[in-house]
């Protein structure tokens, strides 16, 4: 591992005085590995010791190949830093079902795929970033995870902000220096200057100012960083509470056990906490959260641009349903050739969505159809909401499910004549469809592992 920075390693001695010894001496030593699992698709993978702040989440002792354990590909956990997990934290005394939260910098996904689960098939989060290829990877790890509640857009700040107070919750994960990644990433402290310092601070205030003009009177905003220092810290919280102090209330305390070793305080409305590592098991992280005051909503939705989305022939929909369960009502849409579901209680908002943004992907990718039968999409498999009785589950061996997800050929055995699910250990891998005496891989040639 190459030396810190060394005006990294003064201004950290400015902040936090002998201590920052300790601290450096954590930076050098081997990163945690910790997990979250889906509470959509329970399935047991690793043992380990649990997350305080994070019910789901799950500390292991060490790392295995999660490229080679089929249960990530299935979408049953998600492989996320134990600090970055706080933000669920942030909002466990809220009822979210049914809100909308915007998480204005998603990628990769970890945290959009808390604010899927805490919102429920019938509430919808906005996952946007400014990279395309990030909203790429970002929309394969939504597509995992299989809530079906989620649009992921690639759009800069002000663009989302023009849907001003749609949201129940605004999160901004800003880019930042990094430095909170020191221990993990040699390059992050290659990259690392006093320059990205100053200039990471006055980007995160240009997109918080978006940030708050899209949140609701009465709702939450949360920012957080995974670095160390005050200027992208506390000093951009300080101009938020200067900046929108008569906006801003206190959100409900957020109670913090003494033995997660997590440093608290107070900056106006806002509770701040600040992780570091020689205290907490896990990285460098800081957040903060502040409540938007009450008052009446405008929620003022852009004049539509394009119209992307069309209503599917009836006798079309009337396919696609058979393979929804039927807890609850769906709606279909045709975007180019590929038909999408939306609980109904969101797909008026994913309509207005992607008439004026540019949506990367939303709800669930269910297929397209031929002689007037689906032909599924990966995604559909992965859906928690699909119906377990349209085509066969069939469980594989771990051998197998590793040859399915690196695209090779898999024996008929026991799969039907048509398509079938491959499971695993009770998850849904994807499909094959067998064709007399072979099976045809249907898992997408994008995702396959090319590991051996």
């Amino acid at each position: 591992m190459i030396p810190l920075p060394e005006a990294f390693v003064e201004s950290m001695r400015r902040s936090l005085g002998d201590e920052a010894e300790s601290l450096f001496a954590a930076l050098d030593t081997p990163a945690s590995v910790t997990i979250r699992h889906n509470p959509a698709k329970r399935a047991a993978s690793f043992e380990g010791q649990s997350v305080g702040w994070s019910p789901m989440g799950l500390y292991l002792d060490s790392r295995p190949q999660f490229t080679l354990d089929p249960l990530m590909h299935a979408g049953a956990y998600y492989v996320q830093e134990a600090s970055s997990q706080f933000v669920g934290h942030l909002l466990r005394g809220d009822n979210l079902e049914g809100c909308r939260v915007l998480d204005m910098c998603a990628a990769p996904g970890g945290k959009t795929t808390i604010y899927s689960s805490l919102v429920g098939r019938g509430g919808l989060v906005v996952a946007n970033d400014i990279s395309h290829n990030r909203a790429l990877a970002l929309s394969d790890n939504v597509q995992r995870w299989g809530m079906g509640n989620v649009v992921v857009t690639c759009n800069e700040p002000s663009h989302i902000a023009a849907f001003e107070e749609w949201f129940d919750v605004v999160a901004v994960d800003a880019p930042c220096s990094g430095e909170g990644m020191f221990r993990k990433m040699e390059e992050a402290r290659e990259e690392w200057s006093e320059a990205s310092v100053v200039q990471c601070a006055a980007r995160q205030r240009d997109i918080l100012a978006e940030a708050w003009r899209a949140l609701r009177p009465g709702g939450k905003l949360i920012y957080s960083t995974c670095t160390f220092n005050s200027e992208e810290d506390e000093g951009v919280v300080r101009w938020l509470a200067e900046e929108y102090g008569d906006e801003l209330e206190a959100a409900e305390r957020v109670e913090i056990d003494e033995a997660w070793g997590i440093r608290r305080s107070d900056i106006g409305s806002f509770q701040c906490f600040h992780f570091y590592p020689h205290l907490v098991r896990g990285e460098g992280f800081f957040a903060a959260v502040a409540v938007k005051r009450g008052g009446a909503v405008r929620r003022l939705t852009p004049k539509a641009r394009r119209k992307p989305m069309m209503a599917i022939a009836a006798k079309d929909a009337a396919e696609v349903s058979r393979w929804m369960a039927g807890d609850r009502d769906m709606a279909y849409r045709l975007v180019g050739d590929m038909i999408y579901a939306y609980d109904a209680a969101v797909v008026d908002d994913v309509t207005s969505l992607s008439s004026s943004l540019s949506v990367v992907y939303s709800g669930v990718a269910c297929g397209q159809i031929f002689k007037g039968r689906l032909k599924p999409e990966h995604a559909l498999a992965l859906f928690v909401g699909r119906s377990r009785e349209v085509v066969p589950e069939v469980e594989v061996s771990l051998e197998d499910a590793l040859d399915y997800l690196r695209r090779q050929d898999i024996a008929a055995g026991e799969f039907a004549e048509g398509i079938n699910i491959v499971s695993y250990r009770g998850q849904a891998l994807g499909f094959v469809k067998r064709i007399g005496s072979r099976c045809n891989n249907m898992y997408p040639k994008a995702l396959r592992i090319q590991k051996l």
